[in-house]
């Protein structure tokens, strides 16, 4: 067999040449990110141009921008963008009339507040609704002029608790969670001001909300991801005035995907506002299509890739649209087709270093626990390699309430190990979204227990199956999957042979204790604090230290490397500095990378670059995979 080439660091990880594509509402030009000031910025061209016609019409040469906006005012583009990874989001105007001219911010808000949401208003043109915590503590909703800048409070947040979500002329819904964590539901009279409540969810089977919540085209109603009369996680429409509900969505056996990472749950249409289509999860991502009309468009969209539909965007009148695709070797292509000529053409393959013929294929595999719940996962074999016997990377998503996917956005680092001569296996352990309520609530309690035992059922599957050498078996993860890196190296002090913590959780109480406030008083309660148990009360506090790997930090004589960002607000940098500090104080060696100018894991490319050198180093030191 014939080994894939090897492929550099700098090729897998250096910034994408294009990304982000959508077109302009009156269809006539394309937004995109491209490199720039070395960092992801915006670009502008016309609908025929090449990127050497483009404009770069944004200047950031600190962090890359990640999110942007179209305004129906062809003058200006929206972006958000926070400082070193901080999360205090800010919303900036770009003129593309004068696009040298710098970036206005359109809101200066004080450190520890910033946007959480951004939706146009079609009764008053030129204005955006903008949710933020201008009060830390309150998410309040506010109407912004976007030539003027001028802010105006449009509702302001009862509760602490609370949100809203608004329709395309300014409806308003709220949903707040009660005293014994159900999220409610209210339609609010926009005359008199008063709630109606309008739909009730369980807690425990949302740990991190409701998602996703929508008003719908009308304004009359909101759509709900609720698990309706079943197991799996299905779209209904709840109305605004009589609570009733009709489903827009299901798939039997299917739960909607969810996953906070990655292309949205809906499909909608931009001339109507109408949900189009919805993705749910399977063993490749299944995109569900309701609208007649786009499933003609689908149709033809999906002659253009062998991958799935990941994003996807019109102008007003739905004839030209750009979709960009998931794929396990050649992720992110993008294409410009017009549904009035049946022509296409490729605009962007985002990684044209990248040969598909050197990447490894991923698929679907069915794995059962020791107590019988099925794990889902995935599995990626290196090419050219004899699949027997081979070191095995367990790749561990975060979350907990998250899912790993077919070429999801962990695809890169999937095929980078792969590349390296391992096999990489992720497994969608019991609290993992994306397989139904019995799935996700199977996990409360067990922090450190069944999830930790799923993880490593799945690595003794793989030894079984004779794909994995069981004294080679590496596990790598950031956020909670870093926090099961290392309750790996704590509880099972001698199952892995080597481990990477990328930003990872070491004391559950501390870690609770240090999260932003407005976090604690909203997704805390029937995420962590339920399924772990409240620092608060002694009891439950000794509970999760004996959870935390902090406590067990005596055990570890496995190889480590941890790395984390200076700025991270979720896992507070203390979180590593402590496991690396307890370790040196016993000799035991650490490697320790900590990037100042990054959060909640690394986006600047150098310093993604340079993590992923480490990691290919301790790797092949300690598993003997390949290294450059």
């Amino acid at each position: 067999m014939t080994l894939a080439k090897l492929i550099d660091v700098e090729e897998f990880f250096a910034d994408p040449e294009f990304s982000g594509a959508s077109i302009s509402p009156d269809g006539t030009r394309i937004a995109y990110l491209a490199p720039a000031h070395g960092r992801l910025n915006v670009w502008v061209r016309g609908l025929d141009e090449g990127h050497e016609d483009a404009v770069c019409v944004t200047r950031d040469a600190r962090r890359g921008i990640k999110m942007y906006y179209w305004t129906e005012d062809p003058r200006w583009l929206l972006y958000l963008q926070d400082t070193d990874g901080n999360e205090d989001w800010h919303l900036y105007r770009v003129d593309l009339e004068a696009p040298e001219t710098p970036a206005v911010d359109l809101t200066p808000l004080p450190l520890g507040s910033g946007v959480l949401g951004v939706e146009p208003m079609r009764s008053r043109p030129g204005t955006v609704l903008v949710t933020m915590n201008r009060r830390p503590r309150f998410v309040d909703a506010f109407r912004i002029d976007i030539a003027t800048g001028e802010t105006t409070l449009h509702r302001e947040s009862p509760v602490m608790t609370s949100s809203f979500f608004f329709g395309p002329d300014g409806e308003a819904f709220l949903t707040a969670m009660a005293d014994d964590g159900t999220w409610e539901f209210f339609a609010i009279d926009d005359a008199t001001g008063q709630q109606k409540l309008i739909r009730r969810c369980p807690g425990p089977e949302h740990p991190l909300g409701v998602f996703p919540v929508e008003v719908t085209a009308d304004g009359k109603g909101l759509l709900l991801g609720v698990y309706h009369d079943s197991d799996e996680l299905s779209l209904v429409r709840v109305d605004g005035e009589t609570g009733a509900e009709t489903v827009v969505a299901a798939l039997p056996g299917h739960s909607l995907c969810t996953a906070a990472i990655g292309p949205p749950t809906l499909f909608r249409s931009r001339r109507t506002g109408e949900v189009l289509a919805a993705r749910f999860v399977g063993d490749r991502p299944i995109v569900h299509v309701v609208d007649p009309h786009f499933a003609e468009v689908y149709a033809e969209l999906s002659k253009l890739s062998d991958g799935v539909l990941a994003s996807v965007s019109s102008d007003e009148s739905e004839r030209r649209w750009v979709a960009t695709f998931f794929h396990d070797r050649e992720p992110d292509l993008t294409y410009l087709y017009d549904h009035g000529t049946r022509e296409s053409r490729l605009l962007f393959r985002p990684y044209p270093r990248l040969d598909p013929a050197d990447l490894a294929p991923t698929r679907a595999v069915s794995l059962t626990a020791r107590d019988g719940l099925p794990l889902p996962a995935f599995l990626t074999l290196p090419v050219g390699v004899d699949p027997v016997g081979l070191p095995l990377v367990l790749v561990v998503h975060g979350g907990p309430w998250a899912h790993d996917a077919w070429a999801n956005y962990a695809a890169l680092r999937v095929q980078f190990l792969a590349n390296r001569g391992y096999a990489v296996l992720q497994v969608n352990f019991r609290g993992s979204s994306g397989y139904g309520k019995r799935h996700i609530t199977a996990a409360i309690g067990e922090f450190a227990g069944a999830m930790h035992d799923d993880l490593i059922d799945a690595a003794d599957w793989a030894v079984k199956q004779g794909i994995a050498d069981p004294a080679r078996i590496g596990i790598y993860g950031g956020s909670y999957g870093g926090y099961s890196a290392l309750v790996g190296v704590t509880v099972t002090p001698d199952y892995f042979a080597a481990a990477v913590d990328y930003c990872g959780i070491s004391s559950l109480p501390n870690f609770m204790r240090t999260v932003p406030e407005l976090w604690y008083s909203t997704i805390m309660k029937n995420s962590f604090l339920l399924y772990c148990g409240d620092p608060g009360d002694p009891d439950q506090e000794a509970d999760l230290l004996a959870r935390s790997p902090i406590t067990m930090i005596d055990r570890v004589r496995t190889p480590l490397l941890v790395a984390q960002g200076a700025n991270d607000v979720r896992v507070v940098k203390e979180e590593s500095d402590n496991v690396v500090d307890a370790l040196r104080a016993r000799g035991v060696p650490v490697e320790y990378l900590v990037a100042d100018d990054e959060g909640h894991g690394f986006q600047n490319p150098e310093n993604v670059v340079t993590l992923f050198r480490a990691i290919e180093r301790h790797f092949a030191e300690h598993l003997g995979g390949r290294s450059a």
